[in-house]
């Protein structure tokens, strides 16, 4: 066959095979910006500010090693030994999503698997950084978002 005399040169094709591969790069990119199951949003997060000064719990409630999740204060609280109590975002620093659990001495994110120290810093990628410190305070035994 002719090169020459075909209605399609190699060119064209190339070309089409570039700007197709360019469309489906640009459409996973925009996919990939939706919020995964679990992620929260910006407008969701600033819910820990409204809850300032709400009490959370006694002392009593968090268990030594251990910690406990207030999914609509969207904060973890632990207590890595007796009477260190320490909070922190419950939001993963790897994509937003929110923390589930804390078992076996870490706080665990369901979407990719982070995992974080008592202390919050990084037991387990992917997350690369930290979770945010809260700010809590204990009086009488009771904790308290500051």
């Amino acid at each position: 066959m002719d090169l020459e005399q075909s209605p399609v040169s190699r060119r064209s094709v190339l070309l089409g095979a570039g700007v197709a591969a360019v469309a489906a790069t640009a459409a996973c990119s925009t996919y990939g910006d939706e919020p995964a199951s679990g992620q929260t949003s910006a407008a969701e997060d600033a819910g820990t500010d409204a809850a300032a000064g709400q009490p959370l719990a006694a002392v009593a409630d968090i268990p030594v090693g251990g910690g406990r999740i207030f999914p609509d204060q969207k904060v973890v609280v632990t207590q890595p030994a007796a009477g260190e109590v320490l909070a922190f975002s419950a939001i993963c620093t790897h994509q937003g999503c929110t923390v589930a659990a804390v078992q076996d001495g870490t706080i665990n994110c369901p979407c990719h698997g982070s995992r974080f120290n008592l202390d919050g810093t990084v037991a387990n990628g992917p997350a690369a950084r930290p979770l945010e410190s809260r700010a809590v305070t204990v009086e009488n035994g009771e904790i308290t978002l500051a």
